[in-house]
């Protein structure tokens, strides 16, 4: 169970096939999706099935899964990366209020089944009195396992609601928008689409303490890899160290004026900040990209543009504390 103030969220994990004594009694709400990223398109789904379970007075469940699906269908030479990993998924969704989340495990025997049997399995084994997901949501082959076909599996068995698209700048906010908007840097646009602040995690850990002599030290974070990074760049950034955050700047690429071949970085530059926090565990809060890595002739040259980047970041945070979000 995860709790957050008196707000309990309950989580089962689910691995096929389950075991039907996993599953509370009782009829719910189902809200499905993978729902990487949670973001606005997803908060429409979860608020209209946490609407309709108030006024059926029903407990509010969400189906998700731990990984893409495509990890079973499809061979990728490129490593697959998450808007959100399953925790980040779970506080996202207790920020939203629901009462019980099913994470399923997908395998090749899961996708093994047929729509047919899914329905039979999972919404009904889940007890569902009413179905909700967005209008492309699939439960299975993606030609047949649609929402406009599940009145043909329920048979009756439970109310079905199809959520429309949701619209930015008329395009349909998705989370493969989002993950291309991040290869782009574009975390202004990226954090409009989410409906929050985009977050990624790691451990501070031990560079080569160049910042320092530059005048600008920084703390070095080493990010796991199933989390997406944004493109090579500076960008504005908040820090959480314990429960505080820390307004800095950010250069996440290959400290090109040092030399070539270099691996990729994630160095944090904290404003007024003189701690030690080698081996701290710290949440990155991005909020604007700045501009793209440069390769200095001279130090000097590189002093002089991280003051002003300095300023500009404190500029783009100063704009970022107007826009106010729901969830955090």
């Amino acid at each position: 169970m995860s709790n957050k103030g008196d707000f309990i969220l309950q989580v089962i994990n689910i691995r096929h096939p389950f075991n039907p004594d996993q599953i509370p009694t009782g009829k719910v709400v189902l809200a499905m999706g993978f729902f990487d990223g949670v973001h606005r398109g997803h908060q429409a789904v979860i608020e209209q099935a946490k609407k309709i379970a108030q006024q059926k007075q029903l407990p509010l469940a969400v189906l998700t899964y731990d990984h893409q699906p495509a990890i079973v269908y499809q061979a990728s030479k490129k490593r697959v990366t998450y808007l959100s990993t399953v925790n980040r998924k779970l506080d996202l969704l207790q920020q939203l209020e629901v009462d019980l989340v099913y994470v399923v495990s997908f395998t090749s025997a899961l996708s093994a089944l047929k729509p047919q049997e899914f329905v039979d399995q999972y919404m009904i084994g889940f007890h569902a009195d009413t179905v909700v997901a967005g209008f492309d949501h699939t439960y299975g082959p993606k030609t047949v396992a649609t929402m406009q076909n599940l009145p043909r599996y329920s048979q009756q068995r439970f109310d079905i609601v199809e959520v429309p698209a949701q619209m930015d700048k008329r395009l349909k906010i998705s989370s493969s928008r989002i993950r291309q908007t991040i290869d782009n840097g574009d975390m202004v646009l990226v954090n409009d689409l989410l409906g929050y602040r985009y977050q990624t995690t790691g451990v501070v850990v031990h560079g080569e303490a160049r910042g320092r002599t530059l005048g600008f030290p920084t703390a070095n974070v080493e990010w796991p890899e199933e989390e997406r990074m944004p493109s090579v760049g500076v960008y504005a950034v908040q820090l959480q160290i314990g429960d505080r955050w820390y307004d800095g700047m950010a250069s996440i690429g290959y400290n090109v004026t040092f030399g070539d071949q270099r691996p990729k970085t994630l160095e944090i530059n904290l404003f007024d900040f003189k701690q030690m926090i080698y081996g701290e565990n710290v949440k990155v809060r991005w909020i604007a990209r700045l501009r793209d890595e440069i390769k200095y002739t001279t130090v000097e040259a590189l002093i002089e543009q991280l003051e002003h980047d300095e300023l500009n970041t404190k500029h783009a945070l100063a704009q970022a504390r107007q826009q106010t979000y729901s969830l955090i």
